[in-house]
């Protein structure tokens, strides 16, 4: 038995791992692709102690590839960009599936330098790392230095590991990208439902009035009821201008504009003409900006829907924050309705629905006619929105 050189080994692995949670930190701080990649390759360089790396990642809607991060690129590549454009030896390898681990790895000839006489920095060679998503081809991780040497054991695990982490991270990033743009169409969504609502029906109440008022005009009925009708309409403008001024708002305005959720909801409670309770357990808590919105937004749209079609004489808003999740519970003691056929078209639950499974929660009701309605929205927090 060698004492001596299990403990090296030990202490080679020791150093792998920790150099494994350095990069899994970083990889872990950020959901914007650019600075994730940026990250990767900079903790890469400073753990391997190499000067120079790039990453192509493959466009998802057309396949081709492109730059997506680099690191201390030569100036041969920095002066002439158009290099790194288009297709090279180790992505045309990498893209017909036969790349062949360590062998590829490590006599991998830069065909963007191989042919430079000047400003390359001394790089020829770069150890090329595929990436991938559940067997799915992503891009390429390389890295170079001008004073390469064959690749260790140590090094090469750690390079192939960081690409399978890295393309796990490739992946939730363009998950959240998703998850934002399907937010966008979702406010979308609740603005064109809300115009429709209130805008368009209200437009159609003021053209019936206003046909009145020319009807009556070309007959011989006194001018009383004209003017009534006339008046009518003029309010019902004043109220469809301030709708649509205030969905403007919603559509143009930061929603917390620099407050805490619980200090947001405090004004969006006192906005109405219902009485809101609020109450709020554990607001102190930090929480994500992503949950902080999307937590306001169910709250106006679910104050709203209240304020409209409950009839309610008080409305209960609470907020519960822990450390496992984030509840929200939205109650009124309205005229409620059959909770075996809910009209989701006149209560906006299509999009309260939305927004809850955005946030990666869900959404429960319980109402019946004569006792009200209880929405209650519950958000499980991953460990990175805590």
């Amino acid at each position: 038995m060698n004492l001596g050189s299990d403990a090296d080994q030990l202490q080679r692995r020791n150093r792998e791992l920790a150099n494994l949670n350095t990069i899994a930190r970083a990889l872990n701080q950020s959901v914007e692709l650019e600075e994730t990649l940026q990250t990767t390759l900079a903790q890469v360089a400073e753990v391997l102690g190499l000067k120079t790396g790039w990453i192509f990642l493959l466009d998802e809607k057309s396949g081709e590839t492109y730059l997506a991060a680099s690191l201390n690129l030569p100036p041969a590549l920095v002066r002439n960009p158009q290099r790194m454009e288009g297709r090279c030896y180790c992505l045309d390898v990498y893209l017909d599936g036969d790349m062949k681990a360590a062998a590829n790895v490590n006599v991998i000839t830069c065909t963007r330098l191989s042919k430079l006489v000047d400003g390359t920095d001394g790089l020829r060679y770069h150890a090329s790392i595929p990436l991938y998503a559940h067997g799915r081809q992503l891009g390429m991780l390389n890295v170079a230095s001008p004073d390469w040497q064959e690749i260790t054991d140590e090094d090469l695990r750690l390079l192939y590991t960081v690409g399978d982490m890295l393309g796990i991270a490739i992946e939730r990033t363009r998950l959240y990208e998703q998850s934002v743009e399907m937010g966008t169409i979702s406010e979308r969504n609740r603005l064109a439902r809300e115009i429709h609502d209130t805008l368009a029906q209200g437009l159609a109440a003021l053209t019936l009035k206003l046909e009145s008022a020319d009807a009556l005009l070309d007959s011989d009925a006194g001018g009383t009821r004209v003017r009534d009708l006339i008046q009518a309409s003029l309010q019902l403008t004043r109220a469809n201008l301030e709708e649509a001024r205030r969905s403007v708002m919603d559509l143009r305005a930061a929603p917390l504009a620099g407050q805490t959720l619980p200090d947001a909801l405090a004004a969006l409670a006192a906005e109405g003409e219902i009485p809101v309770q609020l109450r709020v357990m554990g607001g102190n808590r930090p929480v994500s900006q992503r949950i902080a919105v999307g937590l306001y937004r169910i709250a106006q749209e679910a104050l709203t829907n209240a304020h409209k079609h409950s009839g309610a004489a008080l409305i209960q808003l609470h907020l519960e924050m822990t450390p496992q999740e984030i509840r929200l519970r939205i109650e009124d003691d309205g005229h409620g309705f059959d909770s075996q056929h809910i009209p989701e078209n006149r209560f906006g639950l299509i999009g309260l629905n939305e927004r809850a499974r955005l946030l990666g929660g869900y959404l429960s009701i319980e109402t019946d006619p004569g006792v009200g309605t209880l929405l209650l929205v519950t958000i499980p927090l991953r460990e990175g929105e805590r």
